[in-house]
């Protein structure tokens, strides 16, 4: 049986010393892995470049017609990214509109390289 990661807050972006600042803490190494485990799977970084792409929300019909996946499915991967904070979705009537969230993506990218992001 898979070992199961705790649970942590990830509404906000990562902020912690960049990893080669020097030995990370074990809390700050759990942080950056689970946002990075959400970025572990081709539908969701294929999701995430659309909506950055995007000049308006999307919904999750157009993302999955996008993708070539059941709504359920995008809805599901829409749910990891959410929670590691990279995505915003915000209910309009019947349909869900979603934004990336770009700062949490700059904290990672920051987190893993001081440089990448000046």
């Amino acid at each position: 049986m898979p070992k199961t990661l705790p649970t942590i807050d990830m509404t906000q972006p990562v902020c912690c010393a960049p990893v080669a600042a020097g030995p990370a803490d074990d809390a700050s190494a759990l942080d950056v892995a689970m946002r990075l485990k959400a970025l572990a799977d081709p539908a969701r970084v294929k999701l995430i470049s659309l909506l950055f792409a995007a000049e308006e929300p999307s919904t999750t019909g157009s993302l999955a017609a996008a993708v070539g996946l059941s709504e359920s499915t995008v809805s599901h991967h829409l749910g990891q990214l959410r929670t590691a904070g990279f995505v915003a979705s915000e209910r309009q009537g019947i349909r869900v509109h979603h934004t990336a969230r770009r700062d949490a993506l700059t904290a990672l990218c920051r987190v893993l390289d001081p440089g990448c992001c000046a």
